[in-house]
């Protein structure tokens, strides 16, 4: 097997600490660091950063600049699902077309065909895996990644917990202020709140209706990119005694449709755009709905245009744009993107 290894470096602690248990398994190590935004200032630290890390190392940190990829393929995603009225997630599409895409892409222009990341998570060639540290498991983000590139990825931290990676890091002194830095956004191109973002493209505080699902008009919203499945508070209800909640958005009219928690419970969804790691179209799963959710058992029935799943127990506040993610227990099996509930 090659020992040559390209390793996407960010500046940051894990990523820093991936390098080093790398060059101390005997890899021919490479960095990267990719520019992905429009951040100036923030580059230059962190390319910097990266840079300190590859001297300290012995290793060179080349610059990739996939500005026009990233702004083409994420972040133009990004602010037209919100406009649309959907909920995007941006990193699932930036791994599958940029960091597990273009950054494969240079690594074999290099003549390197194995490709590293900072990411927590476990892969053995032909499959990926939940992480040891079950805290950081980013498995979920790497739904849609090309079954194929599964096969050049290594990640170091995989064993590992984020304490421990912490203790690599404060152990070494050229680099030990690196561990003690805040760590990034879940969205690297998100400082504040994502209406910020949306805010230079769009107008994204006007006023709107809110009604019910018969069409009750029944309080007024400050602009319907606000909100998103699942939300309970930022609008008004006129005479409501019980929590209301965001059941689904209406960008066309600017409208918010609310109702009581209970019209959030869903069990079967439409998917589209299904990613699979293995070709079967009809099986029993683990599944989560979001990132931050609990996984929930059910089956996923796929077709040539999309498909099915049917849960065992509900889950609330299921966003369409979102990912629907399938697990075999700790393996990940693929995923797809949220259409949103049907009975039929």
């Amino acid at each position: 097997m090659s020992k040559k290894v390209l390793l996407g470096m960010s500046g940051g602690v894990d990523s820093t600490v991936s390098a080093i248990l790398l060059k101390e398994q005997g890899f021919s190590l490479r960095g990267v660091y990719m520019r992905l935004h429009d951040n100036d200032e923030y580059h230059r630290q962190n390319y910097e950063k990266a840079k300190r890390v590859g001297e300290y190392l012995g290793i060179d940190v080349d610059f990739l600049d996939l500005s026009d990829e990233f702004k083409k393929d994420v972040y133009d995603y990004f602010i037209d699902s919100y406009q649309r009225g959907i909920t995007p997630n941006p990193c699932v599409v930036c791994n599958r077309t940029i960091k597990f895409g273009k950054m494969l892409e240079y690594a074999k222009s290099l003549g390197i065909d194995k490709i590293a990341t900072g990411h927590y998570l476990k892969s053995d060639g032909r499959y990926i895996y939940m992480a040891e540290d079950k805290s950081k498991d980013q498995s979920y983000f790497l739904a849609m990644v090309n079954p194929e590139a599964v096969k050049s990825m290594i990640f170091p931290l995989a064993d590992i917990t984020k304490s421990e990676v912490f203790k690599i890091a404060e152990g070494i002194e050229p680099i030990k202020d690196i561990s003690k830095q805040k760590e990034s956004s879940e969205i690297c191109f998100v400082e504040g709140e994502y209406t910020d973002v949306l805010k230079k493209h769009t107008d994204v505080d006007r006023e709107g209706e809110v009604v019910y699902e018969d069409g009750t008009v029944v309080g007024t919203h400050k602009g319907f990119m606000h909100y998103t499945i699942g939300k309970r508070r930022g609008f008004t209800v006129r005479g409501a005694h019980d929590p209301h909640f965001v059941l689904s958005l209406e960008p066309e009219s600017n409208r918010i449709v609310v109702g009581k928690r209970d019209r959030l419970e869903v069990k079967r969804f439409r998917v589209s755009n299904y990613n699979l790691f293995d070709d079967i179209r009809e099986f029993d799963a683990d599944i989560k709905v979001r990132y931050r959710t609990k996984a929930v058992s059910g089956r996923v029935s796929l077709g040539d245009d999309g498909g099915i799943v049917e849960l065992n127990e509900p889950v609330f506040g299921l966003a369409p744009g979102q990912f629907a993610v399938f697990y075999d227990g700790e393996r990940l099996l693929g995923g797809a993107v949220i259409q949103g509930a049907t009975d039929a």
